[in-house]
């Protein structure tokens, strides 16, 4: 069983469930994962999404990453990708998958710029971070394409355009 556990923090603007976006942003990221089964095994797999402000997201940018800057989504993946398919072969227990922490005037701001909706680019990034937990990257061009193609299927199946179409001009 999955369970998203979202903790909301003032900044994010009111009229939309970001509580419901999260969960439906995290479900949708593993449904086309490898590891789609872990939204229905027996044993209770937490991924926490902390929606917060600049400041804090500062601050664990420059504790973790050592780079004294907000950035838009933080993951912290607690287990590790070799053992996430042995979570799907257990019935009982719990793991906590990981983080994700998003920063609100970092996403307003990039919302903006690409002319989306605030709901829809943080669904972005709470796609890109549950990806993240689930061990892929983009530190090299294969991985990045790879991730990218994984975000796009993930948000086309919440009927949320392509992100990466207007930056290539397709």
């Amino acid at each position: 069983m999955l369970d998203i556990a979202v903790q909301g923090e003032e900044g994010w603007p009111a009229g939309t469930d970001w509580p419901a976006l999260a969960a439906d942003a995290v479900r949708a990221a593993i449904a086309i994962s490898p590891y789609g089964e872990l939204a229905t095994i027996t044993a209770l797999v937490e991924i926490s999404v902390k929606l917060t402000d600049d400041e804090e997201v500062r601050t664990l940018n420059r504790d973790y990453r050592h780079k004294d800057a907000p950035t838009n989504v933080l993951s912290f993946p607690q287990v590790q990708p070799d053992l996430i398919e042995a979570l799907a072969n257990t019935d009982d227990g719990e793991a906590l998958l990981g983080d994700i922490v998003l920063a609100s005037g970092v996403c307003t701001r990039e919302a903006a710029d690409k002319n989306v909706t605030m709901a829809d680019h943080a669904s972005h990034l709470i796609v890109h971070g549950t990806l993240h937990l689930l061990g892929y990257d983009h530190m090299m061009d294969h991985e990045a394409e790879a991730m990218e193609a994984m975000e796009v299927a993930a948000l086309a199946s919440l009927n949320i355009a392509d992100p990466y179409a207007a930056a290539t001009g397709e």
